[in-house]
């Protein structure tokens, strides 16, 4: 369902609130673009004729959303940076009221603590390379790029090498 809704897919790359309309723009050479429309036209049919999404991120990405929806409603770019600011602050409201410790947890300072070869690692990580070529370059075993990895990973609570560069991105380790 999510490779084909255009909203959760674009949702992944946006940094503001966005019209679910507009979404389909961005996906016009996409293979899935037939299944797509469809999926749109059956949310119409469900009474859902439009909507917005308004994005929330933290440290580490999209924390969540607030996604509106009904009848078509023709938002200003104000009311658009309302409604986002808005979501924002509910989100962190609920999340504070329901879970505190958790929210101690994602609004608490970062710091990671990196040696000199696990950040040379993770550049070349971040350059595409593999285990493998980073060994070449660093002289080491792909064994011992894949323990400093592992490392890494740990640190920075990542599920995984791609999201390891896109925390890393984000923390201001890698640019």
């Amino acid at each position: 369902m999510i490779v084909i809704d255009p909203t959760i897919r674009f949702l992944g790359h946006a940094q503001r609130g966005f019209r679910w309309r507009d979404t389909l723009v961005a996906f016009r050479s996409d293979p899935h673009r037939k299944r797509m429309e469809s999926m749109m036209v059956e949310a119409r049919n469900h009474g859902l004729f439009d909507g917005y999404i308004f994005p929330v991120h933290g440290r580490r990405g999209l924390m969540g959303n607030l996604t509106v929806g009904g009848r078509v409603v023709d938002l200003s770019p104000v009311e658009l940076s309302l409604f986002d600011a808005i979501a924002k602050r509910l989100f962190w409201k609920l999340l504070e009221l329901t879970d505190p410790e958790i929210m101690a947890e994602l609004v608490s300072r970062v710091e990671v603590q990196m040696t000199r070869r696990e950040m040379e690692a993770l550049h070349y990580l971040a350059d595409g390379m593999t285990s493998n070529d980073i060994g070449k370059v660093l002289d080491i075993s792909s064994h011992t790029v894949d323990w400093y990895m592992n490392g890494i990973q740990e640190k920075l609570k990542a599920k995984n090498r791609h999201h390891v560069v896109a925390i890393a991105f984000r923390l201001g380790l890698i640019s």
